[in-house]
């Protein structure tokens, strides 16, 4: 059993993150994080909460319930009437949706964060210089361990369209002359063809 891959949640340095896309991306991370935290507030505690953000970039995010306007003009002492004619069961949809989008929001943060971890990975692993893929990578200049690497990579692309393939003459998708094998192993692979 392999062990721990990553180091975990950490405590970080609370000073200005230098590079420009670590920045914004924690920028939107916390700023879900406190969106959350409000919302729970409302959620255990029947709290009136609004949160007002103004990105790096000077663009405003916010949060308020049951709306900003309303706890403003409160804030303000300008104690207007309540024109909340919401149906009560509308609201409930809207909270719903508001809750997925979140759930959605954080996922959708979460791959990207380990997508570009992984880019940063494979950059290292390769001893990528440039912005060029492994594949275009002359192969007179690379060494044993690279080779090997595209090797690897290589096969594994193979038998991943080798899959595919199948699935797809599985499913009567693919004809039967877009591919030939012989004893198990592809020959002759017309990448436009699939």
């Amino acid at each position: 059993m392999e062990g721990k891959q990553t180091k975990g949640r950490q405590k970080i340095a609370i000073k200005r993150i230098e590079n420009e896309d670590d920045r914004l991306v924690t920028f939107s991370k916390r700023r879900s994080g406190i969106y959350k935290k409000a919302s729970e507030l409302v959620t255990l505690c029947g709290a009136e909460v609004a949160v007002l953000v103004f990105s790096p970039a000077g663009k405003p995010f916010s949060f308020g319930h049951p709306s900003l306007e309303s706890l403003a003009n409160r804030l303000l002492g300008q104690n207007l009437a309540p024109n909340d004619s919401t149906h009560p069961l509308v609201e409930a949809h809207r909270k719903v949706r508001i809750i997925e989008l979140n759930q959605k929001h954080s996922e959708l943060l979460g791959q990207m964060e380990a997508e570009r971890d992984r880019g940063k990975a494979l950059k290292e692993g390769t001893g990528e210089k440039s912005s060029q893929g492994w594949w275009e990578a002359p192969i007179d200049e690379l060494s044993l361990q690279e080779l090997k690497q595209m090797n690897a990579m290589l096969e594994e692309f193979h038998k991943h369209l080798y899959e595919n393939k199948n699935q797809l003459r599985r499913n009567g998708g693919a004809s039967s002359s877009s591919f030939h094998a012989h004893s198990g192993h592809a020959t002759n692979i017309p990448f436009c063809q699939l």
